[in-house]
Order: structure tokens, then C-alpha cells, then sequence
């Protein structure tokens, strides 16, 4: 029988598991994912945007928390290794980053839209929604796809 130390891997991935900006990050890309559905379908579907104001607060904080949360992940797993989990988390990433980026855009279009007198529905750019609706179902599959091939690595490595 194998004694693990407390600095075994193990015992710090459940530590890190536990790591307040983590259980904020997964918290938010819950709320943002759920909301940014049923925004897409109520658009689609009755033309109307239930829980947009909803959706730009908490991608304003979700942008800030992922921030906070990758340059923390990056100081643990630097360098970058040519390898399946390393290459799919960059790819999520880089899309996420992408998403974060035209949701704040899109955020400050809904703002301008809703500081005027006369507001309306807000007309968005329709490449800019492609690229966030888009990139958010991309974001939900890499970041999966990352997960799942740190979890098979791990599972390959154990005894």
C-alpha cells in the first residue's frame, strides 16, 4: 500500500478543486452558459431577451475571475508541453478569451442601447453575436475536452 504525501498530487488537485476563484469561474460559466441559452432561444423563438442584464453582469465578472484563474493555472502548469490536455486548454483558452472579448463588446453595445432615451431592442452587429454564440458552445466543448484529458492522463499514470 502506497502512503500519499500532502504534497502529492492527489491532495493538491483536491485542494485546488476547492479553490474559491475555481468554484467562482465554474459558478459563472454555469450562470453564462444557462442564461446565454435562453437568450438564444427566446430571441430565436419570441423575439425578446429574458435575463440580459443578468447575462452582461455576470460576464463582466466571470472576464475578471477567468483572468485571475488562468494567470494562477498558467504559473502551476507552465511550460507548455506538446500534449493532448495541454494543447486542447490552450485552444479553450484562446476561445474563451475570444468569447469574453466580443461578450464585452456586445455588453457595451447593450449598454449605449439602454443609456439612450428612446430604448428599444437592442440591435446587435451580426457577426460579432456569430462570433460569441459561436465561440460559446465552443467554449463548453474545449473546456470539457481539456477536463476529460486531464483526467484520462491522470488515469494512465496511476499504478
Amino acid at each position: 500500500m502506497r502512503v500519499q504525501s500532502p504534497e502529492a498530487p492527489e491532495h493538491a488537485r483536491s485542494g485546488r478543486l476547492r479553490d474559491p476563484v475555481l468554484l467562482a469561474l465554474g459558478a459563472l460559466l454555469a450562470v453564462e452558459a444557462a442564461g446565454g441559452l435562453l437568450l438564444f432561444f427566446a430571441r430565436l423563438v419570441w423575439g425578446t431577451a429574458p435575463g440580459e442584464m443578468l447575462h452582461v453582469l455576470a460576464g463582466l465578472a466571470l472576464t475578471g475571475v477567468f483572468v485571475v484563474y488562468q494567470w494562477n493555472h498558467w504559473i502551476r502548469v507552465a511550460p507548455f508541453r506538446a500534449r493532448q490536455d495541454y494543447v486542447l486548454g490552450a485552444i479553450a483558452s484562446a476561445v474563451m478569451a475570444l468569447t469574453l472579448v466580443s461578450g464585452l463588446w456586445l455588453g457595451l453595445e447593450w449598454w449605449q442601447a439602454r443609456s439612450e432615451a428612446a430604448a428599444g431592442t437592442v440591435r446587435y452587429s451580426p457577426l460579432l453575436s456569430a462570433v460569441h454564440n459561436i465561440g460559446s458552445m465552443l467554449v463548453l466543448a474545449f473546456v470539457g475536452a481539456h477536463l476529460g484529458a486531464v483526467l484520462m492522463r491522470d488515469r494512465l499514470r496511476e499504478p
